[in-house]
């Protein structure tokens, strides 16, 4: 659908607003009312730009990852070694570049909305798991780099180590956002310098789960 500029504004106002109410609230939580009353568009409006509120939310998560990948190309494009770069990256989820006071973890979508898009939309959680993948790819890629640089030990495979890494990261967040207080991505922090610089072998094979103990009979 081709837009005129001014409905392209509309459409972004549109989905700027859904952001900042989804951020707080939660998906399900913020009604198309709200998000009307809050953008001071008519129903009608909603319904050319978005066939669905379904339809917005995928719209949203796109425009949100999209976003996300920009952010993190740029930070990381920036001079440095391969580990320096990579820890500008998780640094930015503590205190984001040019403020202090708020980082990307306060403001992260994946924290906000993946168990429950995961549940609610099928489409939704595709959108916001492909931005996750690319972003795992991402950050094995500065693995790779430092490795290759010499600024990181080898190790188990970078892929594994991102993944690892990524699950880590959103649990502090998690605990962050619950607590109100940033020590979980602090301790978060130094446990990724410990993973990163030892030879973590035990990441690239999986031990098996613990069977059940055996009822006597």
């Amino acid at each position: 659908m081709t837009l005129t500029q001014k409905a392209q504004a509309t459409r972004q106002h549109i989905l700027d607003t859904g952001n900042q109410l989804v951020l707080r609230k939660g998906f399900a939580a913020v009604g198309l009312q709200e998000i009307l009353k809050t953008c001071g568009v008519p129903k009608g409006s909603f319904y050319h730009y978005f066939p669905s509120k379904e339809a917005f939310g995928c719209a949203l998560l796109l425009q949100y990852v999209e976003g996300y990948g920009r952010k993190v190309d740029s930070l990381l494009a920036a001079d440095g070694t391969g580990y320096e770069r990579l820890m500008r990256y998780w640094d930015a989820w503590i205190a984001a570049p040019g403020d202090a006071h708020c980082g990307w973890a306060e403001e992260c979508l994946v924290v906000k909305l993946a168990a429950e898009v995961a549940d609610l939309s099928e489409e939704m959680r595709q959108v916001l798991d492909g931005g996750v993948q690319r972003l795992l790819a991402r950050i094995a890629a500065v693995i790779d780099e430092a490795r290759s640089d010499g600024s990181l030990p080898a190790g188990p495979p970078s892929l594994v180590v991102a993944r690892v890494l990524y699950q880590m990261w959103l649990g502090a967040a998690l605990l962050a956002k619950l607590s109100q207080d940033r020590s979980s991505l602090v301790q978060a922090r130094a446990a990724t310098v410990h993973l990163l610089t030892c030879n973590a072998s035990t990441l690239s094979s999986p031990q098996p789960l613990p069977s059940s103990p055996k009822e006597s009979p």
